[in-house]
């Protein structure tokens, strides 16, 4: 497009107001400025829009074709620009929120009914990926990440910190027993991750080294290993988001809590960058930031119970 909205503007603004001098007037501009703009529309058209004398200005033919467009174009844009007002007015849209199934199952979707009734015009669409995806190409808005972030052409939010626990069920410990070492957890029965092996090194050290442990049980995904570890397979260590409630409720039990070095893993909203981010997906990870501040990581839920 040859012309600019600037051009367009000041043109039918001439026409409207009848001179140069009233245009510059109602656009707050200087009378050279809106001349100097008329005279680069018609020479890059090259035609004579207005005919100008020393006591008016009058349409040409041409400028008259051209107004008729001119103003249809001014009117759409300011359509547009009207509808996305209204539409953030009313907090509306879809939102694609893409994460680990294990954080989708336990954090965000108890999460979901509340933001929907305070937003009720968003749409969510919730997509559970164990490996990291690319946003664009999964057409994501935000995705929940974990642990260090490598990926700078991304903007992130820290939403909490996790700790880690080691725990077991009460029928493992019953029958296996608990171990009072890091030490003794070579003698049990582990469960760990077969994908991501660095979730494999435990919070726990052993002569100044942490414990990465060889499990005999492994699972690619944190809420198979949580399901294994509730049937009494054996010990794990998982993130609090995922233990929180087992651990209240006696499912679970917290081992070695005077030796766990107390590891906090951070959760942040991650977003490409963007000039202007949606306000849906700023109020949505403004909502998970609020209501993941339980996840403070600064205390234990559930001690060591002893035997």
């Amino acid at each position: 497009m040859k012309s600019s909205i600037e051009e367009l503007l000041a043109f039918v603004t001439i026409v409207d107001a009848g001179s140069i001098v009233y245009a510059a007037q109602q656009l707050n501009q200087t009378t050279s400025g809106v001349s100097r703009a008329l005279q680069r529309l018609e020479s890059k058209l090259n035609v004579t829009l207005l005919e100008r004398t020393t006591r008016k200005l009058k349409l040409t033919q041409e400028g008259q074709l051209f107004l008729d467009k001119a103003r249809k174009i001014l009117n759409d844009l300011g359509e547009a620009e009207d509808a996305l007002l209204r539409f953030d007015h009313e907090i509306s849209g879809l939102i694609r929120i893409d994460s680990a199934t294990p954080f989708v199952l336990h954090v965000i979707a108890p999460l979901i009914q509340e933001f929907m009734q305070r937003y009720p015009c968003i749409e969510i669409e919730l997509n559970s990926n164990d490996q990291v995806i690319d946003l664009l190409e999964q057409r994501t808005d935000v995705a929940i990440r974990f642990g260090q972030l490598n990926d700078s052409s991304l903007h992130a939010k820290l939403l909490c910190r996790s700790r880690l626990y080691i725990v077991a069920s009460p029928e493992y410990l019953a029958r296996a027993g608990y171990p009072e070492t890091a030490q003794d957890l070579l003698q049990h029965q582990l469960i760990g991750f077969s994908k991501v092996p660095t979730l494999n090194t435990w919070p726990l050290k052993i002569n100044d080294q942490f414990l990465t442990v060889q499990p005999k049980l492994k699972a690619s995904n944190g809420e198979t290993v949580r399901q294994l570890t509730l049937l009494g397979n054996g010990i794990t260590c998982l993130s609090q988001f995922l233990v929180a409630k087992d651990l209240k409720e006696g499912k679970l039990v917290a081992l070695l809590e005077e030796q766990n070095t107390l590891y906090y893993q951070n959760i942040h909203a991650v977003y490409y960058q963007q000039e202007h981010l949606p306000k849906r997906v700023s109020l949505l990870i403004a909502f998970l930031a609020e209501k993941l501040q339980k996840y403070r990581g600064n205390e234990s839920i559930n001690p060591k119970i002893s035997v």
